[in-house]
């Protein structure tokens, strides 16, 4: 689906035949788009999960804890550095890699700070304003970086902070999958601990579970799908906080190992159907895929929690 229209014959024949200005169309435009909305979602849904288990706190998410800013403010050095030297900034934008360590490393910093404060703050709640001002502090950053940049910086930095999942095209694909997948399979080693992490930190130990180890993988994983997706796609908000809850809604269980799966498949889903409406078939307007996320989501867990009359962790 699309501003084009292509007819079912010519779209199962440029599956076939790559030729033609439909299979252009379809190979180098809506096939990778909508690989990266199934990476996306299903790696901003698994994060969100990681780390509501590991707080066990149903409003812990990758954008609450700052780790999201964090990845913005390192992109935008980025842009910063390519404004002071343009020639660096065309060199560092040519390889999808830059971008993508620069997104990871910003969310990793963040949220390692989150646990090194968290050792000193008990209070899950303390712990999440803690987060908050991280990711106020991190914005107000950016909006320093994004003050004295120049206004082609500018306009494209809003542009990402929007969110997009059309902007990737094969080679980008490439390291976002590599990424997400290494952060999906690390966060399958860990259902023991995080099925442990349910009851608590003194059971967790009580099963010989290392709780800093587990709590350093936990971070890992969760910063390297966050900051790659938020490296292609910008900050796509709502989907990690609420997917994990949707998928508990509809699938009452606990365990880890139906858990990720299913948020992969939750959340893959959602970031589908959301950029099919952003893309408004038939039009060549796109909306920004941020508001979208928000405006479908939203109604829609809160409809759920009304329903289920409860949500939990």
């Amino acid at each position: 689906m699309g501003s084009v229209t292509i007819p079912l014959g010519k779209l199962l024949q440029s599956f076939v035949a790559d030729t033609g200005v439909a299979a252009d169309i379809l190979w180098q435009f809506r096939i990778p788009k909508a690989l990266t909305c199934v990476l996306a979602g299903g790696a901003l849904a698994t994060g969100g999960l990681l780390m509501q288990t590991l707080f066990r706190n149903p409003l812990a998410g990758p954008d609450v804890l700052g780790l999201t800013s964090g990845s913005s403010l390192l992109v935008a050095l980025l842009l910063m550095i390519g404004t002071l030297t343009p020639g660096l900034n065309n060199a560092l934008f040519q390889s999808p890699w830059s971008v993508a360590i620069a997104a990871s490393v910003g969310g990793i910093l963040v949220f390692i700070l989150i646990i090194f404060i968290a050792r000193y703050v008990k209070d899950n709640t303390a712990l999440l304003i803690v987060g908050l001002m991280v990711s106020a502090a991190s914005s107000a950053l950016v909006n320093v970086l994004q003050f004295t940049s120049q206004a082609s910086d500018l306009q494209a930095f809003v542009i990402w902070m929007m969110g997009s999942v059309g902007g990737t095209e094969w080679p980008e694909l490439v390291v976002l999958s590599i990424l997400v997948l290494v952060g999906v399979a690390m966060s399958y080693t860990l259902i023991k601990p995080l099925n442990s992490l349910l009851l608590g930190e003194n059971y967790a130990a009580g099963l010989r579970v290392n709780i800093k180890q587990a709590r350093f993988w936990i971070v890992v994983a969760t910063g390297l799908m966050t900051g790659a997706v938020t490296a292609f796609c910008g900050p796509i908000a709502f989907v990690g906080l609420a997917v994990p809850h949707l998928v508990r809604l509809i699938l009452p269980v606990t365990n880890h190992k139906v858990l990720i799966p299913a948020v992969v498949l939750g959340g893959a889903v959602l970031l589908l159907v959301c950029d099919v409406l952003a893309q408004l078939p038939g039009s060549t307007q796109i909306l920004p895929l941020n508001a979208v996320t928000s405006l479908i989501g939203a109604p829609v867990v809160i409809w759920m929690v009304i329903k289920a009359k409860r949500i939990s962790v």
